[in-house]
């Protein structure tokens, strides 16, 4: 499985097998694409993957937790993991 951060129009961090897999959840579940959702979308690496989690979620703490959080993401199916709260 493969991470994807998003920042524009609504960020959201996504677990996908591919990019294309990865832009259609985001359709589904986040925000329409805008016509920019492939060039705003961008593979990252699981480590980044945590860190980008802590930051969306604000979890202060979360670095103390690094190794919880990895193994978490690990063990999640594709979809949604963390988006913009104002959507919520």
């Amino acid at each position: 499985m493969k991470f994807f951060n998003v920042i524009n129009p609504y960020s959201a961090l996504i677990k996908a097998n591919t990019k294309e897999s990865a832009m259609k959840i985001y359709i589904e579940e986040v925000a329409n694409d805008e016509g920019t959702l492939d060039k705003d979308m961008k593979e990252i690496s699981i480590e980044h993957a945590v860190k980008a989690y802590i930051h969306k979620t604000g979890f202060e703490q979360g670095y103390f937790f690094q190794d919880e959080i990895l193994n978490g993401l690990k063990d999640k199916e594709e979809g949604v993991i963390v988006m913009d709260g104002s959507l919520i």
